[in-house]
């Protein structure tokens, strides 16, 4: 019993360290390599976890093995615009000018139907108001509008703006983040004053607050059933 929680906390932490070498990226976005390579992490795994009669190096070489190959794959794509387009290959363009490229679709096997509700998900549902569709090579779709079909922005107007920046995360479910009120020349002391105003007196009781660039200070408490 005791062997196998060893064996799977080591295999865990193995496959975690190998994802973050991946890179910080949602499966959704994943190549198609990177994602087969994830599912045979999971595999190679789930074997020594399973019959611990198979040596934990069994699966531990598997994974390195894999992991050093990823890592050459990515790369080679990187520095290598003709690897790329072999290893992880290229964008395809189904709508252009507001005409869908049938020769595209059928080349992909991309359904007409798929692509209409992928164009919805981008409040696009109209064929004729796309400038271009591609369909990239993670397999999201990405969509741009005509230009008479765009939203209207303060620059199409010449109206000037000011600038609005990030604002700065100061406290996230009783925690105060000491770097972040540094950057911007402030500390804890001053966090507490104004919070004090609002009848904050504990920092504990914040779920979130943030500064804008305006000096504008936004925060929300914890309801009772977290507390």
């Amino acid at each position: 019993m005791l062997l196998g929680i060893i064996r799977t906390i080591i295999l865990f932490t193995v496959v975690v360290i190998g994802l973050r070498l991946m890179g910080k990226r949602q499966i959704g976005q994943l190549q198609p390599y990177e994602l087969v390579i994830v599912i045979m992490l999971s595999a190679l795994a789930a074997i020594p976890m399973e019959n611990t009669g198979v040596p934990l190096t069994s699966g531990l070489f598997p994974i390195f093995t894999l992991l050093v190959a990823q890592v050459a794959l990515s790369y080679v794509a990187l520095k290598s615009e003709r690897a790329r387009g072999i290893i992880c290959g290229t964008p395809s363009v189904l709508i252009e000018n507001g005409k869908i490229v049938e020769k595209e679709l059928y080349r992909l096997r991309y359904n007409i139907n798929d692509l209409l509700e992928q164009l919805r998900a981008k409040d696009t549902p109209n064929v004729a108001d796309v400038e271009f569709a591609i369909l990239e090579t993670s397999g999201k779709l990405s969509v741009i509008p005509k230009s008479q079909k765009r939203p209207v922005v303060p620059a199409d107007m010449n109206l000037p703006t000011n600038y609005e920046g990030m604002p700065v995360t100061l406290v996230i479910d009783g925690y105060v983040f000491q770097k972040n009120l540094a950057k911007i020349n402030l500390d804890k002391n001053w966090l507490e004053a104004e919070l004090k105003k609002f009848g904050v007196n504990n920092l504990k009781e914040v779920l979130f607050a943030s500064l804008d660039t305006e000096g504008k200070l936004f925060y929300q408490v914890k309801s009772k059933v977290s507390q």
